[in-house]
């Protein structure tokens, strides 16, 4: 049955009408098109403060030109506005890697860029306390997220205080929000103050006195982080150790002859909690407001289903673990199987899943076998420099999964689109149950579940430049590529490994780059899915692409800052064009390395 206006969260006043409200408890802004689907954050917290008893209505991508009619068509809440910039920091969905502004926006209605501001939070925010002052305000979603504390933006080259400055919000909620708001709509509808919950896990706000407890980390203060390279190296590590951890402190920063206080997250959320927020009335749909047209984002997703949250992977330019958290939580496979039937009720569902996976997609249920061992441990990550012998690295459970929903009759294929970490599937634990099950997952995935081409990250080929990284070794994806082209001859498939890589990492000199032409040529490689590295808030490379420094050892670290040392450095992912190999040439032989120029193009000729 077709849905109603009415199972969607109202967008303008003639809904509210629709559904017999005269007033609402939450107005919440986004900078995303409103799809109502369980991938999109906006939407969930929506759906969470309604399942609270909330009348909760939605504004998509205000006009912040002009009168402001959007910020004022539903009047005044009555418990407060809601913020989120949407699935993106809005600075990395605006500019690419060299400060372009890109020309469309895979979030909006036919991908049509520039419906949203820079700095979206901050934009939104003001505009919310100049019309309604008195009007409580919580931000939340990843751009307030990564923004809590004192942090580097690339785009404007200067460190910003935390967003709760600039935005003057009340509270502000990190992470993945359902608990925190949840505790905060229950606190408030039991008649607490804004102020009064300020002792809820998993938010941070501004105040004008330091906490009074013990269990708090200070950090160096906005004003010192600005002005030392090495307080901001030592206070990210700090601020990342202690995120990790799941006993943590609060997290104290000064700015302003203020204090940005940061509490404690909530512990991670089981996966009965989880199962509940996927089970709320989604309709998985766009909101009929946009009809006729596309959502690139929703059209990505729209027949793939979200297993498990979190990464323990701690990758050095990676925010996973800083937003989602470092402890994979996963959803039960009845969850997931009550999804995938919901998804085949879809009128254009042919039978084929696009993706089983999450951040990782072979990260399903592992988590550590010891919790009082992970009480114990503030490690980044779980997986580098080694697998950790507490990891459970079992991939049965996720077979199990598998195997169930492709036994659904709704299902011919199901495949996976997330990236895979291969060096969860080569690890040997001594336990010849798991190492067995963990080569069976290998092979039924290449065989069953790869849609022509299976994505992997190695990021690069040089060992030196994947320890930065966190990253594993080169010569495991050389041993993953070998198992990959032996299974798909074995079983007669024509399959392709696409890997992907980066350049202009910290850490990585242009001899890297062009060792690693060399390296994934003799792979038989043209690569395609390369990126060139965007300094984004709140990650590890970040810091050190800011100051020069590893954060972890506060010694001297190369970066590549000039536009011209990163095209440089780009340019050697596509040697195969006959227009790129000029000038490769001549920066080979400026490195003094002609031995490579044979190498990428055969012997030179002499004359």
């Amino acid at each position: 049955m077709p849905y109603q206006l009415t199972d969607f969260l109202p967008t303008t006043k003639k809904e509210i009408k629709l559904r017999g409200w005269d007033d609402v408890d939450v107005v919440l802004f986004s900078g995303d098109a409103y799809v109502d689907h369980p991938s999109f954050g906006a939407s969930v917290i929506g759906r969470v403060m309604e399942a609270e008893g909330l009348r909760v209505a939605i504004v998509p991508q205000p006009d912040w030109h002009g009168d402001f009619r959007d910020f004022k068509k539903f009047g005044r809440p009555r418990l407060f506005f809601a913020i989120s910039a949407g699935c993106m920091d809005s600075m990395v969905n605006h500019y690419t890697a060299n400060k372009r502004l890109r020309s469309n926006d895979a979030y909006s209605p036919n991908g049509q860029a520039g419906l949203r501001p820079d700095n979206a939070t901050i934009v939104y925010s003001k505009i919310l306390k100049n019309l309604y002052p008195d009007v409580p305000l919580v931000i939340g979603g990843i751009e307030a997220s990564l923004r809590r504390f004192s942090h580097y933006d690339y785009w404007a080259d200067s460190v910003h205080k935390s967003i709760l400055v600039d935005t003057q919000a009340d509270l502000l909620v990190y992470g993945m929000g359902e608990q925190p708001i949840r505790a905060l709509v229950r606190a408030l509808q039991n008649g607490k103050s804004l102020t009064d919950c300020r002792n809820i896990p998993q938010i941070a706000y501004l105040s004008a006195t330091q906490p009074k407890c013990d269990d708090q980390v200070l950090l160096a203060s906005h004003t010192v982080c600005a002005r030392d390279k090495r307080q901001m190296a030592i206070t990210f590590r700090t601020i990342e150790e202690e995120t990790n951890k799941l006993n943590q402190k609060y997290l104290v920063q000064p700015v302003d002859n203020r204090f940005v206080v940061v509490n404690p997250s909530f512990p991670p959320m089981t996966t009965e909690g989880l199962d509940a927020v996927y089970d709320l009335p989604f309709t998985r749909l766009p909101h009929p407001k946009y009809k006729g047209k596309t959502i690139p984002a929703f059209d990505m997703i729209r027949f793939s289903v979200n297993t498990h949250r979190g990464c323990f992977g701690g990758c050095a330019f990676c925010s996973i673990s800083m937003h989602q958290g470092k402890f994979v939580v996963s959803r039960s496979a009845e969850s997931v199987l009550k999804e995938v039937q919901k998804i085949a009720e879809m009128p254009d569902f042919k039978g084929y899943l696009s993706d089983l996976g999450g951040s990782s997609a072979n990260m399903y249920q592992m988590r550590g076998r010891d919790l009082e061992l992970c009480a114990k441990c503030k490690r980044p990550s779980c997986i580098f420099p080694q697998v950790c012998k507490n990891m459970n690295t079992d991939h049965r459970p996720l077979l199990d999964l598998y195997r169930r929903v492709d036994a659904l009759p709704c299902v011919k294929k199901s495949f996976i689109g997330s990236g895979i970490r291969y060096d969860l599937l080569l690890h040997r634990t001594g336990d010849e149950a798991v190492d067995k099950a963990n080569r069976e997952y290998t092979r039924e995935l290449i065989t069953k579940h790869v849609s022509g081409r299976l994505k992997v990250a190695p990021e690069h080929t040089s060992d030196a430049v994947l320890a930065v990284m966190r990253k594993p070794s080169f010569s495991l994806f050389r041993e993953f590529k070998r198992i990959f082209d032996k299974i798909n001859a074995d079983e007669h498939l024509n399959q392709q490994l696409i890997p992907y890589f980066i350049s202009s990492h910290p850490g990585c000199e242009l001899q890297d780059m062009a060792e690693l032409a060399v390296e994934t040529k003799n792979l038989n490689f043209q690569l395609e899915q390369v990126q060139d590295f965007t300094p984004t808030p709140m990650t590890l490379a970040t810091e050190m692409y800011h100051t020069g420094l590893n954060p972890y050892t506060l010694k001297p670290i190369f970066v590549a800052r000039k536009q011209s040392e990163k095209l440089a450095q780009r340019q050697f992912f596509f040697w195969y064009k006959p227009e790129t190999r000029t000038q490769i040439k001549r920066e080979l032989q400026r490195m003094g390395r002609t031995d490579l120029i044979d190498k990428l193009f055969g012997k030179t000729q002499k004359r």
